[in-house]
């Protein structure tokens, strides 16, 4: 039984999982939008919202656990500058899944994944 078991494991290894998820937030903050599947985007959406509401504290400590997530610097540099000041009124909620049909290929339910 799989009772309190959260997570999907996509068929990928704990290491694998991981860089994917960190590559799609990247991604995501960089270009504002991100298509995938459904699943990973599901699972990626909690990971954004903790990112962007560290990049909303502002404080050193939230800069460097942002870095210690996301690849690439300049993309933390947007996150804490413009992103910040985007969202500072913000609750939360800072993305949305909108639903883009099937893939062709093999019927895996597509999605976008974009920030608000």
């Amino acid at each position: 039984m799989r009772h309190k078991v959260d997570g999907r494991k996509l068929g990928r290894d704990s290491g694998q999982r991981r860089a994917l998820f960190r590559k799609l937030v990247t991604d995501l903050l960089d270009f504002g939008k991100v298509d995938t599947t459904l699943a990973k985007a599901k699972e990626v959406r909690p990971i954004a919202e903790r990112v962007i509401t560290l990049g909303k504290d502002g404080t050193l400590a939230a800069r460097r656990k942002a870095l210690a997530y996301v690849y690439d610097e300049k993309v933390v540099d947007k996150l804490f500058d413009e992103l910040a000041k985007r969202y500072s009124e913000r609750p939360g909620g800072y993305t949305r899944i909108i639903k883009l049909g099937i893939r062709i290929g093999d019927g895996a339910p597509k999605a976008r994944l974009e920030l608000v």
